[in-house]
């Protein structure tokens, strides 16, 4: 009878980690209506200084960001959380997501990038980057950076907009070490081996259709992996986030987890209809503390990576005319609205341990994604939807990077999923 119940037992915690929901209809704090006029306020003055110094493919970028911010803050979708769940406890349910995203990015990125769709005219082109040492290196400090500063490049950007104090510090960070990336670019690509770019749609022969139909067998066995090491690690389901019913669901409740996953693959393939390539944030920061060098006077034009024509110009003109910036804009800013309708934007205070975790981290990340060709966005989901290698070598060695990363967190106070957690 013993027998009988714990297999009872492990067969309903199966059942659960397949079907555990992420949110839990509950009663919902209050909306911060002075924060939501705020956010609204700002994003209208926003949108109308790009469109007076830009153009309206520019406006349209911002406006997809705050899309971005709303549906990363709501579902508090995480890159970062799903790697240390995964790492620490065996828990997939963010991975999953993650599978499912990448399926149908892949999927619409396919078609797009086979046939030359584009709303705007610009050819849409992949993220594609070389395999070397430079990527091996860049995603292993990025994951261990990621779970010092509690938050990958899009983390920190809705989490700053959500409330999270210790995110200014993430951010300077990493600006500063995207600085710093950019600054010994040169080295990295020059004197390190590396293969060249391969597409497994164009450097194969597998053409986009086949290619695809890898992904999605890929996905489908990560997928499939997770669910069994969940089951043979006993792992707990994700904590349920609260939310409402009906309408208000949208504005004010979070959403579910795959639910997130489907908006934001769509909203990447849409920026790429528009600007002619993927979503990024990265490049963003590297453009800034590059600005903030030259009002310093110092000359960043003959780095590698700020001597090309392109970065040279985006030195020289405003950051509301980089398609990246704008969106980074519009993601704190949708995440500042989407925080506030839920009534959870609450600054507070910094502890010490955090702030040394959020600087280093930062400081990692930063770094990290400019050898990397990109971070847990540019790379990772850019990356693998634009069928590149170096975007699954990227996430290997970020899951690497997370692992060591799970030493180094209780050092500066951090705490990790555990075994016996009831949720993580």
């Amino acid at each position: 009878m013993a027998q009988l119940n714990v297999s009872n037992n492990e067969a309903k915690q199966s059942i659960n980690l397949k079907l555990s929901p992420t949110t839990v209809v509950t009663k919902l704090n209050p909306v911060q209506k002075p924060f939501v006029m705020l956010g609204v306020l700002a994003s209208v003055i926003m949108l109308i200084a790009i469109l007076a110094v830009a153009n309206g493919t520019q406006g349209v970028l911002f406006i997809i960001g705050l899309a971005l911010g709303a549906t990363l803050l709501h579902a508090r979708f995480g890159f970062t959380s799903a790697f240390r769940r995964f790492a620490s406890v065996g828990n997939g349910q963010g991975l999953q997501a993650h599978m499912l995203m990448l399926a149908v990015a892949s999927t619409l990125f396919a078609i797009i990038l086979s046939t030359g769709f584009s709303f705007t005219g610009i050819e849409p082109k992949g993220y594609v980057s070389p395999v070397g040492v430079s990527v091996l290196f860049g995603a292993f400090i990025f994951g261990i950076g990621m779970q010092l500063g509690n938050g990958c490049a899009s983390g920190t950007l809705y989490s700053l907009g959500g409330g999270s104090s210790s995110m200014i510090l993430t951010l300077l960070s990493f600006v500063a070490g995207s600085t710093l990336g950019a600054y010994h670019f040169s080295f990295w690509m020059e004197d390190t081996p590396a293969l060249p770019p391969i597409s497994l749609a164009t450097s194969t022969g597998l053409g986009y259709g086949g290619a695809l139909a890898v992904q999605l067998v890929l996905f489908a066995l990560i997928y499939w992996v997770t669910l069994q090491i969940a089951k043979k690690r006993k792992a707990p389901a994700m904590k349920a986030l609260p939310t409402t019913t009906g309408w208000k669901k949208v504005l004010r409740g979070s959403w579910p987890l795959f639910a997130a996953a489907i908006v934001l693959a769509v909203l990447n393939a849409l920026t790429l209809t528009v600007r002619g390539t993927p979503w990024g944030i990265t490049s963003a920061f590297a453009l800034w503390g590059g600005k903030a060098l030259m009002a310093m006077g110092i000359d960043v034009t003959s780095w590698g990576y700020f001597s090309t024509d392109a970065n040279i110009a985006a030195l020289n003109n405003t950051v509301l005319a980089d398609s990246t910036s704008v969106m980074n804009f519009g993601i704190i800013l949708g995440a500042l609205i989407s925080a506030a309708s839920q009534g959870n934007f609450k600054p507070g205070k910094i502890k010490p341990g955090v702030a040394g975790a959020s600087i280093i981290g930062g400081l990692l990340m930063g770094y990290g994604a400019r050898l990397a060709f990109g971070c847990n966005i540019g790379a990772y989901f850019g990356g693998i939807a634009s069928f590149s290698l170096h975007g699954w070598v990227w996430a290997i060695m970020a899951m690497l990077g997370t692992m060591v990363a799970l030493f180094i967190r209780p050092l500066f106070g951090l705490k990790n999923p555990k075994p016996n957690d009831s949720v993580c």
